[in-house]
């Protein structure tokens, strides 16, 4: 996910594009809502625990469940991250239907080109490419793709005794690969990635669960929500940038932005959609102050949209932005009429 450049025509506040961000979604940070959380967890703690340990994003989301939709096979083509699509197709082609046997997908991106210093609190540094690894919970057919590569003389190398199967060549640096850690799990990403994901499984890296912080969010959002996501604060500076890019403009909202810690996202998918996305900032201040620029954007937003897409300025209209101690809650919801005319209106379209 690139930085958007300042325009006079963006918001001060959230727009309905992204965020990479799959995602997962600036989407999802764009629209905003606060539901009653359930008790349950959906990805179990054993899949989380296949990540490496320092990653940027972290994000979930249970295709089976988003399947039952009326409205979904048309939004998913604008929501769903770009590499897990290629995934899918490159998946059908081996004998493996992802539409029948992918029921949920998690994915992380690893940021390219910083440090621990620079992806912290303090630092005004923002991601400008990254790396992902992602799984796909189901249940495959492996035989199905190691015949589907022999006859097709296509690249696959070994790891730890897992075959990677590669979508390209094989020898780019931008080539993705998969492989299959059993029957009801198969990973994708970047090979440098996936490779610390076979270290982890191996005992020879650190996992996500060794990242106290990350790994308690995770398990905050982690609560049966459709799709969830947690950023951490280079992701977080990231996404504030992209949904309000004249933000940077004044010099104690940039330093405002520089203190932002994490963010967590909850959608839930039902007769229509509900979302909650929570903003933890440096202090309360900040979360006063930030809820008053969200508050600001949303307006400005709403008389943007009024004439082109009024059903996304009346979504607009609803959303309530509170702050509460260090965090700022935004929250909205969606019917299904409401749904099917913000996908006919490309409102959920990003790139990965």
């Amino acid at each position: 996910m690139k930085p958007a450049a300042n325009s006079e025509t963006n918001s001060i506040g959230v727009t309905m594009r992204t965020i990479q961000r799959l995602a997962a979604l600036c989407l999802l940070l764009a629209l905003a809502l606060a539901i009653p959380q359930p008790a349950k967890a959906n990805l179990g703690a054993d899949k989380i625990a296949m990540f490496p340990k320092d990653i940027g994003e972290f994000g979930y989301a249970d295709l089976k469940k988003a399947r039952a939709l009326t409205w979904f096979p048309q939004l998913q083509e604008q929501l769903l991250p770009e590499r897990f699509r290629q995934f899918e197709k490159f998946l059908a082609a081996t004998g493996n239907d992802p539409n029948s046997q992918v029921d949920e997908i998690a994915w992380a991106l690893v940021p390219e080109g910083m440090t621990a210093k620079t992806e912290g609190v303090g630092s005004d540094a923002v991601p400008n490419g990254e790396e992902m690894v992602g799984i796909a919970v189901g249940n495959f057919n492996q035989d199905s793709a190691a015949a589907y590569f022999k006859k097709q003389k296509l690249p696959t190398s070994t790891v730890h005794g897992y075959t990677l199967y590669a979508f390209g060549t094989g020898t780019g640096s931008s080539d993705l690969f998969f492989f299959f850690v059993d029957a009801g799990t198969a990973a994708y990403g970047h090979r440098s990635v996936l490779e610390k994901m076979i270290a982890v499984h191996f005992g020879d890296e650190d996992g996500l669960l060794r990242n106290d912080k990350f790994f308690n969010l995770i398990n905050e959002a982690n609560t049966g929500s459709t799709v969830w996501l947690v950023t951490n604060p280079a992701y977080t500076r990231l996404a504030i940038q992209q949904l309000a890019p004249e933000i940077q403009q004044f010099p104690e909202a940039a330093k405002l932005v520089t203190r932002m810690q994490n963010s967590l996202i909850n959608v839930d998918a039902g007769s229509g959609l509900d979302i909650r996305i929570q903003a933890i900032c440096g202090s309360t201040d900040d979360a006063n102050v930030l809820g008053q620029l969200m508050q600001a954007g949303f307006l400005y937003k709403r008389y943007q949209a009024q004439k082109d897409n009024p059903d996304l300025a009346q979504l607009l209209d609803q959303v309530h932005v509170t702050p509460s101690g260090d965090r700022v809650s935004m929250r909205t919801s969606l019917t299904d009429d409401q749904m099917s005319s913000l996908i006919k209106h490309n409102t959920f379209a990003f790139k990965m």
